[in-house]
C-alpha cells in the first residue's frame, strides 16, 4: 500500500485491551457521547501529557547536579499561572505536612526547568499535601505488572482530585498504552471516592523508525468512550499520530492534537 511512493502504513493493535465480553451489548440503541464529555477527555488527556512531560523535563534538571538528589522522594506538579512546578520531597511521620526538598520551575521553554534546593525543607499543608495522600493510598490499592509505571495527580471538580497511575516508558519508540487506573479522591486526599479501570492489558506500540505511518487502533469495551490515556497515548509519541479507538457501539479518532470525533456509529 502506497502513496506518493512513501510506505504508509497502521499499527494494529486488535487484541482486546480487556478480558470482559461485549456479547449482548450489539443491537442496542445508544445516544452518541456529548461534545462536551469528549471535549472533557480531551482536556484531561492533554493535562495529563503536560503532567508526564513536566515531571520527565524536571527530574532531568534535578538530577543533572546529582543523580541520586531525589532518591527515594515523591514528585508532583502542579500547574500555575500558565506554568509547571514540580517539588520533590516527603510526607511527614504524622501525614499532615509534604516536605520539600527540591523545585523545578518551568521557563519560557516548556523543555526548560530551574532548580532551586528548599535547605530550610519547605512544608506544604496544600495541594502538594493532599496529591501526596492520595499517592500513597492510590499505591497501596493499585496491583499492576512487575514493571515501572508513573503516577499523576490533576485537580478534579469540587475540590476532589484524579490520580492517574499508567505504564512508563521504558524503550525509545515504544509506547504502552493499557493496563491503567484512574481514582478520584476526596477533597482531603484520604479517601476513594470511585476506581476507573481504563484499560486493562498492556499493549506496545512500536514506532519504527523511517516509516511513515497514519494511526495505530485498539479496541476497547469497558466503557464506549475513549479514556484519558488514550488522548495521551497520543500525544506522547514522537511526533503525535491518530489512534483509532472502536468501542461497543463507536469507531472514534483520537487526532493528533487530542481532539476527538466519532468517525462512525457500529450497528
Amino acid at each position: 500500500m502506497g502513496r506518493s511512493g512513501k510506505l504508509f502504513t497502521v499499527i494494529l493493535k486488535i487484541g482486546l485491551l480487556t478480558a470482559v465480553s461485549a456479547a449482548g451489548t450489539f443491537g442496542q440503541k445508544v445516544t452518541p457521547p456529548a461534545a462536551q464529555e469528549l471535549m472533557a477527555i480531551t482536556e484531561r488527556g492533554i493535562a495529563l501529557n503536560e503532567y508526564d512531560q513536566a515531571v520527565w523535563h524536571a527530574t532531568d534538571a534535578v538530577e543533572t547536579a546529582n543523580p541520586k538528589t531525589v532518591e527515594g522522594q515523591r514528585y508532583i506538579a502542579k500547574k500555575e499561572n500558565g506554568k509547571w512546578n514540580v517539588v520533590f520531597g516527603k510526607l511527614n511521620k504524622e501525614k499532615s505536612l509534604f516536605q520539600i526538598h527540591y523545585e523545578a520551575k518551568q521557563q519560557a521553554r516548556p523543555q526548560e526547568f530551574a532548580v532551586s534546593a528548599e535547605t530550610a525543607q519547605r512544608a506544604d499543608n496544600g495541594f502538594y499535601l493532599l496529591a501526596a495522600r492520595a499517592i500513597d493510598a492510590t499505591l497501596r490499592d493499585f496491583q499492576g505488572e512487575q514493571r515501572p509505571y508513573n503516577v499523576a495527580v490533576l485537580p478534579a471538580p469540587q475540590n476532589q482530585l484524579f490520580v492517574y497511575v499508567y505504564p512508563a516508558q521504558t524503550k525509545p519508540r515504544i509506547y504502552p498504552l493499557g493496563g491503567d487506573l484512574r481514582y478520584l479522591f476526596s477533597a482531603d486526599g484520604t479517601t476513594i471516592l470511585e476506581k476507573r479501570q481504563m484499560h486493562k492489558t498492556i499493549l506496545e506500540a512500536s514506532r519504527m523508525q523511517g516509516k511513515k505511518t497514519v494511526g495505530g487502533v485498539h479496541r476497547h469495551v469497558l466503557s464506549d468512550v475513549p479514556e484519558d490515556t488514550d488522548v495521551l497515548h497520543v500525544l506522547t509519541q514522537d511526533p503525535p499520530q491518530p489512534e483509532f479507538v472502536v468501542t461497543p457501539h463507536f469507531f472514534y479518532q483520537v487526532r493528533a492534537d487530542g481532539s476527538i470525533t466519532i468517525e462512525k456509529t457500529r450497528k
